[in-house]
């Protein structure tokens, strides 16, 4: 990773995109894709979409989702503390003692997930849960919090930045999904700087609102109809602690992106890309899921009339928490699969099954 990608990560990964409020994490990746791509556009919901080739008939698509998990204020006591529901998967038992920042007219308003001290708790097990955990800004009454700009229905999102650990892996919130943003970049900025030819419509989409429910991707896949989608998300380190190998699979960080079958993979498609890996000696490893994915792999396979669609993943430690950790090797071959397999693919190319008898 170049210093230049480094520091456009580093910009993107910093900036808060709340699932519903993407807005200003999109301005920054669309900000380092446009050099790249010869057109660009944005939907009403604020999914934005670089095009390569865009004459072309034949429409193929690499998609990443731009939200993040986040918080809404719900409720603001008489004595000035804020209760919260989820915006998106939010984890409960890890905000208490968290920095956090509310997203008002006003601007940025700071606070903290307060938590009392283990020796005056009556039960020193006691869990945080949605009843329980509350947000403190310095304020004393409500009507402080409200002067404050803060009112029920602000976004709130944790208050972690990126770093490096041992000059190996990114940690940082967020890299679920904003590390597949910042790779389907890197593939477009790959086929700029390499002056590659494509014979197609090439389609870099950037979605909003997975975390509630693949709610972007279902919009701009009816837009675009495509004809082949990649989608690139996170998936579960297994051999991190406290998971269980049997049931959730076996995938870890630095063994390469992970292909994954299942009834949403097209499996003429999942199989060129697996080709492609070892003919370029990318390192991959597979996973399996029962029924849907549970990305946007699956709004995109089943839009219109059915589009040929494939998961590339990123192994990832720590998911939905402040310190979401991802090898730099495995970001970086996951970026030389998806350009390799684009470059190798040819207009046209039909997916189907059964063609004819």
């Amino acid at each position: 990773m170049d210093k230049k990608s480094k520091k456009f990560l580093k910009n993107y990964l910093n900036t808060p995109s709340p699932t519903g409020f993407e807005t200003e994490g999109q301005k920054v990746w669309l900000e380092y894709l446009t050099p790249f791509v010869d057109e660009y556009y944005t939907d009403t919901y604020g999914t934005a979409v670089g095009v390569i080739n865009p004459k072309g008939k034949y429409k193929v698509v690499l998609e990443a989702h731009a939200d993040e998990i986040s918080w809404f204020v719900n409720y603001i006591t008489p004595e000035g503390y804020i209760y919260v529901i989820r915006n998106g998967g939010s984890d409960h038992q890890i905000a208490p003692s968290m920095r956090v920042n509310i997203h008002t007219a006003k601007g940025i308003v700071k606070g903290v997930f307060g938590w009392p001290a283990i020796h005056v708790r009556k039960d020193k097990e006691d869990a945080p849960s949605m009843d329980n955990i509350f947000i403190d800004i310095g304020a004393n009454s409500k009507e402080e919090v409200e002067k404050m700009g803060v009112h029920v229905g602000c976004v709130i999102t944790f208050d972690a930045d990126m770093m490096e650990l041992n000059k190996k892996y990114i940690t940082g919130r967020a890299l679920d999904n904003r590390i597949g943003g910042f790779m389907i970049a890197e593939v477009a900025r790959r086929i700029h700087e390499n002056k590659d030819k494509i014979p197609f419509s090439l389609h870099i989409v950037n979605a909003v609102q997975e975390e509630i429910g693949l709610r972007g991707a279902e919009m701009i896949a009816n837009r675009i109809n495509p004809d082949v989608a990649i989608i690139t998300d996170v998936c579960h380190d297994t051999s991190s602690p406290m998971y269980d190998k049997k049931k959730q699979g076996d995938t870890k960080c630095g063994s390469g992106p992970v292909l994954t079958y299942g009834p949403a993979v097209q499996t003429n498609l999942l199989d060129m890309i697996i080709g492609t890996a070892e003919k370029k000696d990318i390192p991959f490893q597979r996973m399996a899921v029962s029924r849907l994915t549970g990305t946007d792999t699956d709004a995109f396979a089943y839009s219109n009339n059915g589009v040929a669609s494939a998961l590339i993943s990123l192994p990832l430690k720590y998911m939905h928490t402040t310190v979401e950790t991802a090898a730099e090797t495995d970001i970086e071959h996951t970026i030389q699969l998806m350009y390799e397999f684009v470059k190798q693919l040819k207009a046209g190319h039909d997916f189907r099954y059964i063609k004819s008898l």
